[in-house]
């Protein structure tokens, strides 16, 4: 039984109100159920569905946190996924359970009234890493998983949408400052059960960097180039690896910017991810 609770979200002074449903259960694994929140615009969706993936050092955050409320706002609907976390469920657990979200989002989307033919991917740090690694992994046979009842549905992704996300955990702890280090290596300890160079294969499985193809979908990067946290290399080495394989990628850098603030989720942003998909 899915539990579905209507909310409105401000929208401005026309009086048209977008809806928020929240607590989607989409899946149920090792006793934990998977949930999601639905925003849906007031009228005249377009095309697809973004789904926002949070942030929280795999270890922390909540669906609660969807900074892309001026896109609900502009008719685009958005499906933003609570996930097991680190303390939880060790990776590639949170690759997986995307992966059935989107599924069950393709399986309900006439039930819940949007288009899902098309799925925009997006997240912010940990959750930008996770957002790239699912996008750039299609079909990969480890990183699917089993988690959910629409294992008949596709959980590809059409356009990938990073805010100053990680890319490849071989090299993230030797760009980090020693602020960066005092997060990032507790945070990996829990991830992946260990450090990238006790578990090399594993930290490689999970690093879009190793994943990249010539078939994968457009990019879009945001990262501040005073980042504490991500090292900025996190993502000009993802947008070496597309341009390597000739795939379309832009990468915004917000000059002064450190990990994360509304600078990043400003009117100028949204602009440039609305352009981004309406291009794409």
């Amino acid at each position: 039984m899915f539990l579905v609770v209507a909310l409105l979200i401000e929208c401005g002074a026309s009086g048209a109100e977008p809806t928020k449903l929240v607590d989607i259960r989409y899946a149920s694994v090792d006793g934990i159920e998977l949930k999601l929140d639905l925003y849906r615009p007031a009228e005249n969706a377009k095309p697809g569905i973004i789904v926002w993936v949070h942030g929280g050092a795999w270890r922390g955050g909540t669906k609660k946190d969807m900074p892309l409320n001026g896109l609900v706002n502009d008719g685009y609907v958005i499906a933003s996924v609570d996930y097991r976390l680190s303390p939880q469920a060790p990776f590639p657990a949170q690759v997986h359970d995307i992966k059935a979200a989107i599924r069950f989002l393709r399986a309900r989307q006439r039930d819940y009234g949007f288009d899902a033919s098309r799925v925009v991917i997006a997240g912010a740090s940990a959750g930008g890493h996770l957002a790239a690694l699912t996008g750039v992994t299609n079909g990969h046979h480890e990183l699917e998983g089993r988690v959910g009842e629409n294992l008949d549905q596709s959980s590809q992704v059409d356009a990938i949408v990073s805010f100053y996300g990680m890319s490849n955990l071989t090299t993230i702890l030797s760009q980090s400052t020693p602020h960066g280090l005092k997060v990032r290596v507790p945070a990996l300890q829990l991830l992946l059960e260990g450090q990238p160079e006790e578990k090399p294969e594993l930290a490689r499985l999970a690093s879009p960097v190793f994943h990249v193809e010539e078939r994968d979908p457009p990019l879009l990067l945001f990262h501040g180039d005073q980042d504490p946290q991500a090292p900025i290399n996190q993502s000009h080495e993802l947008q070496g690896r597309y341009e390597a394989v000739n795939r379309p990628c832009q990468f915004v850098v917000v000059h002064e910017g450190k990990h994360g603030g509304a600078e990043f989720f400003d009117s100028q942003r949204l602009q440039t991810v609305r352009k981004f998909l309406e291009k794409r």
